[in-house]
């Protein structure tokens, strides 16, 4: 006889449907898995023996032989245990094959039947509403996989309740979402001191979703700076959420099935490699990357990060998915999202004051910000000094405009781009917005275009610079409510791009 049971293999965030199969057959006692399994997939036969036998379920004396079809896509995770259990056991005749049939069952079992979560059971839940089955999970992935309302999704605790529903003596209800994640509140603007056009780049580039660059001594307010944008930024709509917890569920970073709204802000250390940040290693995971989709990219000191995790960053940052070519994997995952980085002046940091800078300066700072490439630069939209705060603004206290207001203006921007770019597939924010379409939405005035070629032509500007320019100024348009770009937009939006370009390199 010939059993049949479901469950998913992952290709990215996608899950393909497996036909697991299970033969007994005449011959020596033995329990092979076949279908091109990796390592946690060969040792399944261990853990289901040992859950079988904690169930007082014998295995017969007689050959077992459970295939994964199609025999030629790679098989990968522990969540293969349950649906190997659940194929054997309707073999044996304990469960009803038609009731095993109907399901996609992912789940880690453990030796006394235990059923332990596994990452990817929102991607897994959308391969079941596709295939109009019902979906298995362990219990902690039931609020998780619930989310999709369009899959029914049963979670036990183990295997014998499992067993229990399938033979109709203990029916288990359906799973509930999990509670939508509360926001808790963050560092809020009211605290800093100082640093009024850091803030206003920062407001700037909340509004657009423009990349920034800030550079400063040490200890002036970078990363406190960083740590507030989340607070301005405005809550993920309904289609964003489900597509960044697609992601952070596939890397088994839900935590209780709790989807939030709140845009993720992902800060790795400058050790990362660049398999950490674009994605890959085993399985060709998910990196930093496509963990901040819909979200904020925080990369401090920027130059000590290795110059391939730098390069890594230009493709995607312009395209907004990364390509992920392993030997065994060629997977695409989408990574759009704001690029904010930190850096110093110089190793010392210290150059913009010569009592405390090194022997080398300035020479210093051009071999530091040259470790940033001349085409990762050209990507920021905005690059801006920040200034030691003086004793005098330290002193005050505090009482600056708080991140509740600055959010108001942000999210009233962000409507606006909504609306603009309602019809135009691909693009949510201004930062999206390519040079033909720049040339309807952002188009100067008389004024501001005149302006914008003098700076184009005194700076030697490129032509992303020039339409990185037009993006920004509307952005800072938009936070005014304004129809059309005018001069003062240009302006303000030029002066955020220019100071900080290292020495002899063009804009």
């Amino acid at each position: 006889m010939v059993a049949h049971a479901f469950t998913v293999a992952f290709d990215g965030l996608r899950a393909r449907p497996v036909e697991v199969q299970c033969a007994l057959s005449a011959g020596l006692p033995s329990f092979s898995i076949v279908g091109l399994p990796d390592k946690a997939v060969s040792e399944a036969r261990e853990r289901v023996r040992a859950a079988l036998s904690a169930l007082a379920v014998a295995l017969p004396s007689r050959r077992i032989t459970v295939n994964l079809s199609p025999a030629g896509l790679p098989k990968e995770g522990a969540h293969f245990d349950l649906p190997v259990a659940l194929s054997l056991l309707a073999a044996l005749e304990i469960l009803p094959p038609e009731e095993v049939e109907n399901c996609i069952a992912m789940g880690e079992l453990s030796l006394d039947g235990t059923l332990n979560p596994v990452p990817g059971a929102l991607p897994a839940a959308l391969t079941a509403a596709e295939e109009h089955r019902t979906l298995v999970c362990p219990a902690a992935c039931g609020p998780e996989a619930a989310w999709v309302g369009a899959a029914q999704v049963l979670a036990p605790a183990d295997l014998r309740a499992l067993i229990g529903h399938f033979n109709g003596r203990s029916p288990l209800p359906p799973a509930k979402p999990g509670e939508m994640a509360a926001d808790s509140p963050g560092p809020d603007f009211r605290d800093v001191k100082g640093q009024e056009r850091a803030r206003r780049a920062l407001e700037i580039a909340a509004a657009g979703g423009h990349h920034l660059l800030m550079i400063g001594p040490p200890g002036v307010g970078k990363s406190m700076l960083a740590a507030r944008l989340p607070g301005i930024l405005p809550p993920l709509d309904a289609a964003e959420a489900l597509e960044t917890a697609v992601i952070h569920s596939r890397a088994g970073l839900l935590e209780a099935g709790g989807i939030t709204r709140r845009p993720p802000f992902r800060a790795p250390h400058h050790t990362a490699s660049s398999a950490a940040i674009a994605g890959g290693g085993r399985g060709a995971k998910p990196g930093e990357m496509s963990l901040a989709h819909n979200g904020v990219l925080f990369l401090d000191e920027l130059p000590e990060f290795a110059r391939p995790v730098l390069e890594a960053l230009r493709q995607p940052v312009e395209t907004g998915s990364v390509l992920i070519s392993r030997a065994e994997a060629h997977v695409r995952y989408p990574c759009r999202f704001m690029l904010l980085a930190a850096a110093n002046p110089c190793r010392c940091g210290h150059l913009s004051e010569p009592e405390r800078a090194c022997p080398r300066a300035p020479n210093c700072g051009a071999d530091y910000l040259g470790r940033i490439s001349g085409p990762l630069m050209d990507r920021f939209d905005l690059c801006i000094e920040v200034p030691p705060v003086s004793f005098a603004d330290l002193d005050q206290p505090a009482g600056g405009e708080p991140s509740a207001d600055i959010a108001r203006r942000v999210r009233a921007a962000r409507a606006f781009q909504r609306e603009r770019f309602r019809d135009t597939p691909g693009a949510r924010l201004n930062r999206d917005a390519e040079a033909a379409l720049l040339e309807r939405i952002a188009r100067p005035d008389a004024a501001g275009r005149a302006l914008l070629q003098r700076v184009a032509e005194s700076f030697r500007l490129s032509a992303r610079a020039c339409h990185r320019i037009m993006r920004v100024a509307r952005s800072i348009a938009d936070l005014e409510g304004a129809a059309q770009v005018g001069r003062d937009h240009v302006a303000e939006a030029a002066s955020f791009r220019l100071p900080t370009m290292p020495p002899g390199r063009p804009g």
